[in-house]
């Protein structure tokens, strides 16, 4: 290559760095590609610093709990695009992302998963294997790859980076590599010399079950197509608790003509399609004595497949390319023909590359290491995946009625982690990506009324009213948009969905929820977003009515533990084994993590623990007893939700030097570049989210009061763009002069020139774009 003439001086020194960068990185091996690389671009750009290995481990050796790691999935996507094609590891147990880093052998390639969530998970559909050999029908097991069709891999040949994946599969030989478009994705399999090299295409494999009906049709010597049920009967999501319901089409085409292909269909029992049926060896035997139809062009049934053998030579590249879509299979072949139209792999790689270079655009960071870079920018990359595309590329889309609609002014969006992504992902999403919240609260107002229930999902996946989890906070993501101005919606229409939402789960005439701690806490955060709602809109009366409601949370204060304290719907109180002691009616927390959730009300939290003194020495504790690691402990408990506000209540404990000091080290700590590097559950953007607005210094403890707490950011110079459709200012920069890793406290703040005399900024203030500067110090200051 002439570009290493023309820096053979510098070519070396360039050449030995690139070699022990990859010496150290598991995700980034194929050290040819990555020297190139390095050596034609010298300077990275942002968009390289993405590597979505970071969480891709489900549970692993360094598990401390049953939650386990980041559960994000390593393979390719578009920034909150339809598809997602990664690689599957196993499916069974809680592997919600369909891959996991521990695991030693790999299923395939399938189009469709989740990021960051337990719960046993859904999709992983479609799922695509090159094999050379003896046809196999079924996966088989771990320990026994041969028993199936799947092969062990290393992770010294897998590559991630934004929108592209690749891996050999070492029983086969065949290098795969994955890339996509926003409802279409690409293989690109590179095969060794054979005449049984194959393609299988398992159309009954789902993340946590199976879809439970399947049709397929071969169109024409390129071209397949057909469809798969995937209904709660089938397990997914919760093992079907979750009540995933969809059908996904695709259109699917070949590089290389169909000459010797067939389908099989196993005559499975008839049992249910959940996992801990499919399991059994009656079931697995059913599949894996499937029979073969060979040159067979159509069939429906409750377990397919599809194969396609070749004579192949080595290094003989072929192509499979499919579009996806929840609509219809002419959906599908429209979502293809729109975003891949060719068979130039290498093209819709650098269009899945810039676009996430583009998504990624709106906050720039410099002034630390790379690996700060990659972490930020990794976590702003997880954070621009979901809510993703649920409708396609012509607005179509199917709604909680079963029905297709159409909409042109709003894309339908799906995968709304409700109770997680209240708290960091979307107001950080307000900031910089409005219009997606737009879209997002048009798609949740469409669901309550398509549904006919009429208030709002808690956790919603692809139309599903899952009820995961808690407390309504689709209220809280509505009145937080609202409050900044994010209003393309029905205004009233969404005001009273909210107001449904609250009276159909809330504290009711008791004024708390029977014995819970969490739920009657999170119902008072719920109402007092229903009172501000209303109070903005001039319903003055039920502002006053929701205010008061709010207040609610006081009602389980017991002066006897002089904490949160459950008690039954007669008013006796619950048996106190500590406020370290989980359960005791809370959910994923004990007492001393979910106490703190009063957002909305800090002032009569304080009295309650007895005065700023109290308040600030509970806190103070709090954090003294978390482990340095902040995996997961029974203190401040990172790797989940509850408690994600509470660093940053210590500016409002009076000792702001407290959240500068403990929000740098979660992120040094909690935040890591290989697999690992989440401590807990991505949960669909969340932990990724509070990285990214920590480490520039700003996140919410109370969203809907339009504030930002001001922390010390990990980065000096920090620059925001802002849509103007929604937003007056252009940007906003945030500098931190003299930072570093022992400059850590703040020592003055300036807004736009002049002294700012407080620790946190409003939302107006930023969207109206100015600088914010801070002097940083190595000497906490302490008022």
């Amino acid at each position: 290559m002439t570009i290493i003439n023309k820096h053979s001086a510098v070519f070396s020194v360039l050449l030995f760095s690139v070699f022990i960068a990859v010496s150290c990185s598991s995700s980034k091996s194929n050290t040819e590609e990555v020297v190139q690389d390095a050596v034609v671009k010298q300077e990275r750009e942002a968009v390289d610093y993405i590597d979505p290995i970071i969480g891709a481990v489900t549970y692993g050796k360094k598990s401390k709990d049953a939650h386990g790691f980041g559960k994000t999935f390593p393979g390719s996507a578009t920034p909150f695009g339809l598809v997602q094609l990664s690689p599957d590891t196993f499916t069974g147990g809680d592997n919600g992302p369909g891959y996991s880093y521990e695991h030693p052998t790999m299923e395939g390639f399938s189009f469709t998963h989740m990021s960051g969530i337990g719960w046993f998970g859904d999709l992983g559909n479609f799922l695509v294997t090159p094999t050379v050999g003896k046809l196999q029908t079924n996966r088989g097991v771990p320990d026994n790859p041969e028993s199936g069709y799947r092969s062990r891999y290393s992770h010294d040949t897998e590559i991630t980076q934004a929108g592209y994946y690749a891996v050999t599969l070492d029983d086969y030989k065949v290098r795969t590599e994955l890339t996509s478009a926003p409802r279409a994705g690409i293989i690109r399999f590179t095969f060794p010399e054979s005449d049984s090299s194959r393609i299988q295409i398992d159309l009954s494999r789902r993340v946590g079950g199976t879809s439970t009906e399947q049709y397929i049709k071969v169109v024409n010597e390129n071209t397949i197509e057909g469809w798969m049920k995937c209904p709660p009967e089938g397990g997914g999501w919760g093992a079907g608790q979750g009540n995933a319901d969809y059908v996904v089409y695709f259109y699917c085409q070949f590089s290389k003509p169909l000459k010797d292909y067939g389908i099989w269909s196993a005559n499975i029992p008839d049992v249910p399609r959940k996992m801990r049926f499919i399991r059994r060896d009656n079931y697995q035997d059913a599949v894996k004595n499937a029979d073969i139809f060979e040159g067979k062009n159509e069939m429906q049934g409750k377990h397919l497949g599809f194969y396609n053998n070749f004579d192949t030579k080595e290094g003989e590249e072929i192509l499979v390319k499919s579009g996806i879509s929840f609509v219809s299979i002419a959906g599908a072949k429209e979502n293809l023909e729109h975003d891949i139209n060719h068979w130039d792999f290498d093209k819709t790689r650098q269009e899945a590359r810039d676009l996430w270079s583009d998504a990624i655009s709106n906050i720039s960071v410099s002034g630390a290491t790379d690996k700060e870079k990659t972490i930020f920018y990794t976590s702003l990359y997880h954070t621009l995946i979901d809510p993703r595309a649920f409708s396609d590329v012509n607005g179509n889309y199917i709604g909680a009625d079963k029905k297709v609609h159409q909409t042109d002014n709003f894309t339908y969006r799906t995968i709304f982690s409700g109770w997680d992504v209240f708290r960091s992902q979307f107001p950080l999403q307000t900031i910089i990506n409005p219009s997606l919240v737009n879209d997002e609260i048009n798609s949740l107002l469409q669901m309550a009324e398509f549904s006919g229930r009429e208030y709002l999902p808690r956790w919603e996946m692809l139309n599903s009213y899952s009820g995961v989890m808690l407390g309504n906070p689709a209220v809280s993501v509505i009145n937080d948009a609202y409050q900044k101005g994010i209003r393309n919606y029905d205004v009233e229409k969404a005001f009273q969905y909210s107001l449904n939402t609250v009276n159909n789960t809330g504290n009711g005439e008791l004024g708390y929820a029977n014995k819970h701690i969490s739920k009657t806490l999170e119902y008072a955060y719920s109402d007092w977003a229903l009172s501000t709602f209303a109070e903005s809109l001039g319903k003055h009366e039920i502002a006053e009515t929701y205010f008061k409601k709010s207040k609610n949370y006081k009602n389980i204060w017991n002066e006897e533990v002089n904490w949160f304290r459950a008690k039954d719907s007669s008013g006796i109180w619950l048996e106190w084994k500590g406020k370290t002691v989980h359960g005791q009616g809370c959910i994923e927390s004990n007492p001393y993590q979910q106490g703190w959730f009063v957002p909305h009300d800090i002032d009569g939290l304080k009295e309650l623990m007895g005065g700023e003194e109290a308040f600030k020495n509970e806190l103070i504790s709090f954090f003294d007893n978390t482990p340095e690691d902040f995996l997961w402990n029974n203190y401040y408990n990172h790797p989940n939700e509850p408690v994600h506000h509470v660093p940053f209540m210590l500016n409002e404990a009076g000792v702001p030097h407290l959240t500068q000091k403990y929000t740098r080290k979660i992120c040094s700590n909690a935040y890591g570049t290989d697999a690992f590097g989440l401590c807990g559950n991505e949960d669909v953007g969340q932990m990724s989210a509070w990285y990214v607005l920590a480490s520039i210094g700003i996140h919410p403890v109370n969203p809907g009061d339009n504030i930002y707490q001001i922390t010390s950011p990990v980065f000096n110079d920090i620059e925001i763009k802002l849509d103007n459709e929604y937003y007056t200012g252009k940007t906003f920069k945030i500098l931190a002069h003299n930072n570093s890793e022992d400059n850590l406290y703040i020592q003055s703040l300036k807004l736009n020139g002049k002294p700012l005399d407080r620790y946190w900024i409003t939302h107006e203030e930023i969207t109206q774009g100015g600088v914010l500067e801070m002097e940083m110090g190595a000497t906490p200051q302490l008022n």
